[in-house]
């Protein structure tokens, strides 16, 4: 019976697939990963974008099929192999974590030196185009779009009031720039895997750990944490991105549809992100919570203290790090982009 039910599942599922595909000439399949099911980003853009949006927005020329790093088990370092060696034509996924290959893909969420989204949307503007080149020359892969995640903070299962209560504490990162921002304070970085959080915060692997506010919500890091300190220290800024040979594949058509639709789900992305910071907030500190069950994690806002010496880490630890990582040529790349918009130097030696 077993085997009979997959049998027609399998079978329904080619129907479809055929039947869409029907629909248009020579339709282009795009097999794509996206980044975590559990999330905004995934379940209301980027599912939909592969799933639904593109096949009616070409009349069936271009026909996605999307599956979720997290549904996949994958942990996200891999993606753009993956994605080099044509297992996927598109991914989603944060530069963050393909940075192990090229510090060059930190340049645009470098911790703490951006404040605000509209800053932050400036600073993408301005590096995409480096960001453009090393996707190709490194992964063979065409730079679509990037976007963000809501702010990252600090969620924490201890005591803590301030940046000064971080000194000593084991926080979780998923990159080396955050690691920057950890151990500029005093802390020490812990690398833990997005899905694996949870039970590093029971079990006293990590005393706190960074990622977006509604990532946490969502994931339901106030099940175990108990201080949501509220220091801004990155955006959590994300790709998108297509195999150079898949894209090549494409007609002029199919490639002029792709892009147009691309950008309207990139402004649909950053106007969602601008919200839900104040949202996620206020439902896992036990706020005003429309969306779902309100926690009860103590607030802890950022004193002109906090922020004062967040400004001085991000300068003297943060961006000196990563421009002795990145090279000479990668600063001064920084300098007349990020940089001209921040009004910061990086300075290689």
């Amino acid at each position: 019976m077993k085997n009979k039910m997959i049998t027609i599942m399998s079978a329904l599922m080619l129907t479809t697939v055929v039947s869409t595909a029907a629909i248009a000439d020579n339709p282009v399949v795009l097999k794509a990963v996206g980044t975590w099911s559990s999330l905004t980003n995934f379940k209301k853009h980027e599912g939909p974008f592969f799933n639904e949006v593109l096949a009616k927005a070409s009349n069936g020329q271009i026909i996605g099929d999307i599956k979720s790093q997290s549904g996949l088990g994958l942990k996200g370092f891999e993606i753009m192999r993956l994605v080099k060696n044509g297992v996927f034509d598109f991914a989603f996924g944060l530069p963050g974590y393909v940075a192990a290959e090229n510090a060059v893909f930190e340049g645009a969420d470098l911790s703490s030196v951006t404040q605000d989204i509209e800053t932050e949307r400036k600073v993408a503007e301005a590096y995409f185009p480096i960001m453009e080149k090393n996707f190709a020359e490194i992964y063979n892969a065409k730079l679509l779009m990037l976007y963000p995640f809501p702010s990252q903070t600090l969620w924490c299962n201890a005591e803590v009031n301030g940046l000064a209560d971080l000194k000593g504490k084991k926080i979780r990162v998923y990159a080396t720039t955050l690691g920057d921002f950890v151990e500029g304070v005093g802390g020490t970085s812990v690398t833990v895997s997005f899905a694996e959080v949870i039970p590093a915060l029971e079990k006293g692997v990590v005393d706190c750990a960074i990622t977006g506010t509604m990532s946490a919500y969502s994931a339901n890091w106030q099940q175990v944490a108990t201080h949501a300190y509220t220091l801004r220290v990155g955006w959590g800024l994300a790709f998108g991105a297509m195999n150079m040979d898949k894209w090549n594949s494409m007609s002029k058509v199919q490639q002029e549809i792709m892009t147009t639709e691309i950008a309207a789900l990139n402004e649909r992305m950053w106007a969602e992100t601008a919200t839900e910071d104040k949202v996620a907030i206020a439902c896992i500190t036990g706020g005003e919570c429309a969306i779902g069950e309100k926690g009860s994690m103590k607030l802890v806002e950022p004193s002109k203290e906090d922020l004062a010496a967040r400004d001085k880490i991000a300068t003297d630890v943060v961006l000196a790090r990563w421009a002795e990582r990145c090279g000479v040529e990668c600063a001064e790349n920084w300098n007349a982009t990020v940089g001209a918009v921040l009004g910061m130097v990086a300075k290689a030696k």
